[in-house]
């Protein structure tokens, strides 16, 4: 995919509000010709959606992209659909796979939420994946990323970004080719995304890795990792976490008089790495398999969210949408909104969405975003 396309695509989808959910060319589910065709749902055309992921605490910002993206589709569904009665329940676990486990009983108890955007994480995805199987209730992640989450079976589980099994090859070529890398140093945050994403990383780099090390989740002494990555002559770190330790470890490694290539991935791509992190930040490159907003999709986002989009915040556009859809077309009950969402096929604003049998999406696109004047830039597609 193109930036020229994601840039019609939002063009068409924004312009149809709600990217034309009153339309024919939709599939999912539901046998053609259930739902209306005038926009209008009628009293079927009733249900809710939960958000679960974080909406305070460390890694917030997260999730408060996905829940603005998730609020402007139902914003645009609504004005299209105005005898629609569908709402969204928002569910703050702060990313932590203990708090969403609770969270997530309240959800399935609620026998009104017929559909959930989310989880966020990888971690909080893994902990809750099987209560929503045995629920019935199907999710649709825009941000979980850990591969091995599409192999325990879940038949409710999905998601609308690649996995870091195919972030971590992207990871790989960009050092070895753009990036010209000699040697690189890997390190982790043991999460259940930054150990997947690291391992797949160091898989992927081979005898080009020339050290590795893991740290925890809210850790600020990386002394040790400083001392290792100096003595390991690496001229290329990749940081496999979120931004708030990945701010840290930028600004130690600088202080520590390593000047080499500071790369991490989606967990980190956010404003509040470039500002916690300062001139340390500077030159950085970001990975990510979720793609930029473009002018038009960002207009209306801020203009809803009273903010600019940020990572995730299409991907939570798109994965409401899925939803949304199911519901126009008359699919109102658990059972009826999985079976549409596992035979979904139809255009998103990040890409064409069709899920296998697992609940991978079937088109993936990584892309790099680099830190210069102090601002993430818009990523471009990593050549592979």
């Amino acid at each position: 995919m193109s930036r020229s396309t994601t840039n019609w695509r939002t063009a068409g989808l924004l312009a149809a509000a709600g990217i034309a959910l009153a339309a024919c060319g939709t599939t999912g589910g539901g046998t053609e010709g259930e739902g209306t065709d005038d926009g209008e749902g009628g009293g079927d055309c009733v249900g809710v959606i939960a958000y679960i992921g974080p909406l305070t605490g460390p890694s917030a910002n997260l999730g408060i992209n996905i829940v603005n993206g998730s609020n402007l589709a139902l914003e645009q569904f609504q004005e299209a659909n105005p005898d629609c009665d569908v709402t969204l329940e928002e569910f703050d676990s702060q990313g932590d796979p203990a708090a969403a486990s609770p969270l997530v009983s309240e959800i399935v108890g609620n026998a009104d939420i017929i559909g959930v955007v989310g989880p966020t994480f990888s971690g909080e995805t893994a902990a809750t994946g099987d209560v929503f199987a045995e629920a019935g209730l199907v999710t649709v992640s825009p941000s979980a990323t850990n591969p091995d989450l599409a192999l325990n079976g879940w038949d409710t589980f999905h998601r609308v970004i690649g996995n870091d099994a195919t972030q971590a090859p992207a990871v790989a070529s960009y050092l070895t080719g753009t990036a010209n890398a000699e040697g690189v140093f890997v390190v982790d945050d043991s999460s259940e995304y930054g150990a997947g994403l690291g391992a797949g990383v160091v898989e992927s780099l081979g005898d080009l890795v020339v050290g590795t090390e893991s740290i925890q989740v809210g850790q600020t002494d990386m002394g040790p990792v400083v001392t290792a990555v100096n003595a390991s002559g690496a001229d290329s770190l990749y940081f496999a976490g979120y931004y708030a330790e990945a701010s840290v470890l930028a600004n130690q490694l600088r202080s520590g008089g390593w000047e080499g290539l500071f790369m991490s991935g989606d967990g980190t791509l956010d404003p509040a790495f470039v500002e916690a992190a300062g001139g340390a930040a500077e030159g950085a490159v970001l990975t990510c398999p979720c793609a930029p907003a473009d002018e038009e999709f960002a207009a209306a986002y801020e203009a809803s969210a009273g903010q600019a989009p940020g990572t995730y915040s299409t991907e939570g556009f798109d994965a409401t949408n899925v939803l949304l859809q199911g519901i126009l077309d008359g699919n109102t009950d658990r059972p009826s909104l999985l079976e549409w969402v596992n035979s979904y096929d139809a255009e998103g604003i990040t890409k064409h969405i069709t899920f296998d049998e697992t609940g991978e999406v079937a088109d993936v696109v990584v892309y790099q975003y680099p830190v210069e004047g102090g601002e993430i830039q818009v990523g471009v597609p990593i050549e592979q």
